[in-house]
């Protein structure tokens, strides 16, 4: 059969396959569902080695650890910060107004993942897909087909045999763009879910069905005169060399204020950044980015020695990343914008009202909604900053990648960021398995009081699961944080 058509075929039958088995799985109970995610998550948790290793291979994207990292946050990590969400029965009751909140699964969910996270997003939205009692059908992006789909195999698998239905989760093995449409525009598909480039997104959108896209990111990193130094430049190196650069909330631009710009300079070469000379700036221009604008992805989640001798110039083996400085920011300027490998900008700025002016360029550039980070311990630079950009997450002291994720942070944990209605998303939420569902509301007159049967738990199809899982206490989470930044610092 012709690939298309083959591809078309598949995507109908895995949304029919997915519909047929939501039929069933929307009538789950709450003590149902939590046993299916938790099979899952622990599926994926177990595979994160293998599936990150795969990854890489199949992609060349990245670094084989750094993805297991992100595989165990997309299972276990999600998993838990989902875990106590109610999402069967009666999932919220106020008794002085007489209200009642219902939770109501949306179908089938289809879902794009991206070639630079494939494993981690694909173990992510299909947990959040099934804890809100819905079907999930992913189709990965073409160069991550092989490992995407052994990531939903090993979670489709272990909640079949938790007890899901057949079919409830699964992903296209037959790719190409009309079966990516073909599934989008199924009458089964009741939303989509994408997660990759500008394009990918934007035809999710033009399909005309409910979509959650996520729109680019730019993040301008701000260190203040009033910031642990040491602390800021070890962060930002870390995380942009964090696999590579491939999550799009890496730092893409230090905007250094002025009087400590040569301290600032100076850590960050000592934990491994090398600042490129002018021709070789010149050089990575020419390399990064192709006459229409479009990035070059033969250095896409590549290490910055092949970055830079693939740019004509050579650098110590032990360099992490490569920091241009740069004097103007938007078309004229490549660099200015997002570089999904390991490239940073260098910007300097007279005090933190100019680093404001500078950071709202970059995020103009063509990272509205997403982003902006700032290294600072007086409390007004902070938030002066988290007042004035225009963006969703503005992350404090804290790794742009992991941070925006919610790994280091106490944001949603989450591998879909919206950017709002400024970054052409529907929310600026980090999406999670309450943007999956619906809530219907049953309300008496607040004058007459409901029956005293009509109580959690006894409507028909509510659980009756009690009080909802416990989440890991702070002192818990704090601990866990910390091993994994450590983690992330001694990773080379």
């Amino acid at each position: 059969m012709d690939k298309d058509l083959s591809s078309i075929q598949e995507a109908r039958d895995l949304a029919e396959q997915a519909h047929t088995a939501w039929q069933s799985w929307r009538h789950a109970t709450q003590v149902q569902v939590d046993r299916v995610c938790a099979a899952m998550a622990e599926a994926g948790f177990h595979a994160a080695a293998r599936l990150g290793h795969l990854a890489q291979e199949e992609t060349g994207f990245g670094v084989a650890a750094h993805k297991q990292l992100k595989n165990e946050f997309a299972s276990r990590g999600v998993w838990e910060s989902i875990q106590p969400l109610r999402t069967a029965g009666i999932i919220r009751n106020d008794p002085s107004r007489h209200l009642y909140e219902i939770a109501w699964s949306l179908g089938v969910i289809a879902a794009l993942t991206p070639s630079t996270n494939p494993t981690s997003t694909a173990i992510f939205k299909a947990l959040i897909a099934v804890k809100a009692r819905n079907a999930i059908v992913i189709a990965p992006h073409p160069s991550a087909a092989r490992c995407t789909h052994q990531a939903v195999q090993a979670l489709a698998v272990a909640a079949e045999n938790a007890g899901a239905p057949k079919g409830l989760l699964s992903c296209m093995q037959q790719i190409s763009l009309p079966g990516t449409q073909a599934l989008l525009s199924h009458r089964r598909t009741a939303l989509i879910l994408a997660t990759g480039g500008a394009a990918m997104v934007r035809a999710a959108h033009a399909i005309g069905k409910p979509a959650y896209g996520v729109g680019p990111g730019n993040v301008p990193v701000y260190v203040d005169r009033s910031a642990n130094l040491e602390r800021a430049a070890r962060y930002i190196v870390a995380s942009k060399a964090f696999d590579y650069s491939t999550i799009c909330a890496s730092e893409q631009a230090i905007v250094a204020d002025k009087p400590i710009a040569r301290r600032l300079a100076e850590l960050l070469r000592q934990e491994g950044a090398y600042f490129t000379r002018e021709q070789e700036t010149a050089a990575l221009r020419h390399l990064l980015f192709h006459p229409d604008g479009s990035m070059n992805t033969a250095v896409v989640a590549k290490s910055a020695p092949f970055v830079a001798e693939a740019a004509g110039f050579t650098v110590p083996a032990e360099t992490r990343v490569l920091v241009a400085p740069l004097a103007q920011i938007g078309p004229t300027e490549p660099l200015s914008h997002e570089k999904l490998t390991t490239v940073l900008a260098w910007y300097e700025a007279e005090g933190w009202e100019q680093g404001c002016e500078i950071s709202l360029a970059l995020i103009e550039a063509g990272g509205l909604g997403h982003t902006q980070i700032i290294h600072a311990e007086d409390g007004r630079v902070v938030l002066n900053f988290a007042l004035e950009k225009p963006v969703f997450r503005i992350l404090a002291n804290t790794m742009g990648t992991l941070g925006a994720l919610g790994l280091t942070t106490g944001l949603m944990p989450s591998l879909t960021l919206g950017s709002g209605g400024v970054g052409g998303s529907i929310t600026g939420d980090n999406i999670t398995a309450t943007h999956l569902l619906n809530i219907k509301r049953l309300a008496y007159e607040m004058s007459s009081p409901p029956p005293e049967a009509l109580t959690e738990g006894q409507l028909p199809g509510a659980n009756a699961a009690g009080a909802p899982a416990a989440a890991p206490s702070p002192e818990a989470l704090e601990q866990r944080v910390r091993e994994i930044v450590q983690r992330i610092l001694q990773a080379a």
